[in-house]
């Protein structure tokens, strides 16, 4: 386990009616959601930021302090954190990007932690397929007013989105004076594991409540840093192509140090036998992660 450089989880999310992340607007009256094209077709995602934010939006969640946002010392430049990973498990998971004003006595500067966690959008694996929802705001009509006709552009399918974190990274490195210790490490992964496991988003929720956590994993501790199961969890009629998955364990036996699939049952067909429940599967992830720094 010590030789572990990554843990790669790709997931799949199921949603039945949602609008998950907003776009810009195509129209004065349609709330549009993000959509990538494909050909003629339109598919739906959550973009990587979104995905990001909800993580760290649950890891407060968990009764993590989070890194509160600071404006920029110069003008026109982002707000940032407070930029102390030793301190705040955001900026040691997420990174950032901070500036600092030029003065009389020293040069301008500019610092940054690159982000040891890397995600991908959650991009639907079904096209979207022109539903709207049809809503009135009838608030200003006591007042005389006429009501206020609106359309949510919303989408019923299958998600994935993978994430990948740097083991060698997490807790030293940029933006680091000191090192943190080992169980600190495997306590900031494990609660990063927890956030995914119960993901989900503040974003157009009053309305359109959707449960994003995930139904299905793919997990594996590597040796290198690449997301293996990025492209090869795809579904097919509403079933796992688990012979793409079993190539690409067999492609890669030499870099894998271990691996999980975890599955709610009842969601999709064609599960094999001995594939762990969800829980299950994110209780072994949990447990490399320990031996991994801890020795356990």
């Amino acid at each position: 386990m010590k030789q572990a450089k990554a843990l790669t989880v790709t997931y799949l999310v199921k949603t039945s009616l949602s609008s998950l992340n907003g776009s810009d607007k195509e129209a004065d009256n349609i709330s549009s959601i993000k959509k990538i094209s494909r050909g003629v077709d339109q598919y739906p995602y959550g973009s990587s930021q979104w995905v990001r934010r909800a993580l760290r939006e649950q890891l407060g969640v968990l009764g993590w302090e989070l890194s509160e946002g600071v404006v920029a010392s110069i003008a026109k430049g982002a707000s940032t954190t407070k930029q102390e990973p030793e301190n705040y498990i955001d900026d040691d998971l997420f990174g950032f990007m901070g500036t600092e004003k030029a003065t009389e006595d020293k040069k301008g500067s500019a610092f940054k932690r690159t982000s040891p966690v890397r995600v991908t959008p959650l991009l639907a694996l079904e096209k979207y397929q022109g539903d709207l929802d049809f809503g009135t705001n009838y608030m200003g009509v006591e007042a005389g007013g006429d009501p206020n006709i609106f359309e949510t552009e919303i989408h019923s399918g299958i998600y994935r989105g993978t994430i990948l974190i740097e083991l060698d990274r997490i807790g030293c490195g940029e933006g680091f004076k000191n090192e943190l210790p080992n169980n600190e490490k495997a306590r900031r992964v494990n609660a990063l594991l927890t956030s995914l496991k119960n993901l989900w988003s503040t974003g157009r929720q009053t309305r359109y409540l959707a449960d994003i956590s995930p139904k299905f994993v793919a997990a594996s501790l590597l040796s290198v840093k690449n997301p293996i199961f990025l492209e090869s969890v795809v579904v097919e009629n509403n079933t796992i192509n688990f012979h793409l998955i079993e190539e690409t364990l067999k492609d890669y036996s030499d870099e894998i140090i271990e691996y999980v699939l975890g599955c709610r049952k009842g969601f999709f067909g064609g599960i094999p036998d001995n594939i762990r429940s969800i829980g299950d599967a994110f209780v072994v992830m949990s447990n490399w992660v320990d031996e991994h720094y801890l020795g356990k």
